[in-house]
């Protein structure tokens, strides 16, 4: 048994609805068009980086306003069903049963649910009873990492246990047809819906997680996160993350790194949440890595959008077949305003 969790099993999801990027601008140009000046907010959807995403309803249901009952229960139904996909898909992969799952831990902040998801899941594919459960809300962004983190904590508190860490975002119930905010705009450019999940345990084979690490910005509450309103969730965006991300984050990754004795040229790759093109392209320059280095980033957004927490994990699956062999540093953003850092080693 080695003393470190490594990864046994990473699978991703979307729900089925193909959301074309040309077909959301057109959308929105129609329903806020003539209410509000879109000529210096619709050349965001151009500028995204971004060809299509995947929603849990069809762009049709856009055209009608829809209260917090409707969002919560689409949201719930959709989640857990993303969820249990996903958990087939790891167990099949680690070629283990329901049964061998010692321990469950889920992120979202897209929507509601008490009894939490996990809850529901358990119940829905009869998982054990005695299984430990960890619900996170709150994350943002940052909650594929930060999340992940937290199950290798699991993991590691009780050596050979099996857990499960599962996120899910629904990022296209969000959209509000009457709000005229930038944000609002901006959110309907960006975020998609997808779910993602691994399976982690220091018995087995895979490549071995490092240290984790997080930095929260003082005085920075303002600059992601929701405004909770009568119809949903209202997006907040700083205008300046992309600033931030390039005079802030450089400095915290490392001291992070410094912390377990490492620096940043050990590092072979990078899996990167994808917040948006201009955020990738201050990473890169925080991280003085020449423009494009980010292509695993990059094409996950253009493939999926911004899925919120989900979509670092969402990166990591399209480095699957190098990870054994490189050491990767997964790093998130989220309101807070958060860093978030986790290190896997293929070697």
């Amino acid at each position: 048994m080695s003393d470190r969790p490594r990864l046994l099993a990473l699978s991703t999801a979307v729900p089925p609805y193909v959301l074309d990027q040309r077909a959301v601008a057109a959308r929105v140009s129609r329903l806020l068009g003539g209410r509000i000046d879109l000529e210096k907010l619709l050349p965001v959807f151009g500028n995204a980086g971004i060809d299509r995403r995947y929603s849990c309803v069809p762009i049709e249901w856009y055209d009608e306003a829809h209260g917090w009952h409707e969002r919560t229960q689409l949201f719930i139904d959709n989640a857990v069903a993303l969820l249990e996909r996903i958990t087939l898909d790891c167990l099949e992969e680690a070629g283990l049963q329901r049964e061998d799952l010692d321990a469950i831990v889920v992120a979202s902040t897209t929507g509601i649910a008490t009894p939490s998801l996990d809850a529901l899941l358990i119940e829905r594919m009869g998982l054990r009873r005695d299984i430990r459960r960890l619900p996170i809300f709150g994350l943002g962004c940052a909650g594929g990492v930060t999340g992940l983190a937290r199950a290798v904590d699991l993991a590691k508190s009780v050596p050979g246990s099996r857990v499960l860490f599962l996120v899910v975002e629904l990022c296209a119930l969000t959209f509000r047809r009457d709000d005229f905010d930038r944000s609002n705009i901006v959110a309907a450019a960006l975020f998609g819906d997808g779910a993602a999940g691994v399976i982690i345990s220091s018995e087995g084979d895979g490549p071995a997680f490092g240290p984790a690490g997080e930095h929260t910005w003082p005085k920075s509450l303002d600059v992601m996160g929701w405004d909770v309103r009568d119809d949903g969730l209202k997006a907040i965006f700083a205008q300046s993350i992309p600033n931030l991300v390039e005079s802030e984050v450089r400095v915290v990754l490392d001291a992070y790194l410094a912390r377990h004795d490492r620096c940043l040229s050990s590092v072979d790759a990078f899996a990167c949440h994808p917040g948006g093109a201009k955020v990738l392209d201050a990473l890169e320059d925080s991280f003085e890595l020449q423009r494009g280095t980010l292509e695993d980033s990059r094409a996950t957004l253009r493939d999926f959008g911004n899925m919120s927490a989900a979509t670092a994990l969402f990166v990591l699956q399209r480095m699957k077949g190098r990870l054994a062999t490189q050491r990767t540093l997964l790093s998130s953003l989220g309101p807070g305003f958060s860093a978030s850092f986790l290190m896997l080693d293929g070697r």
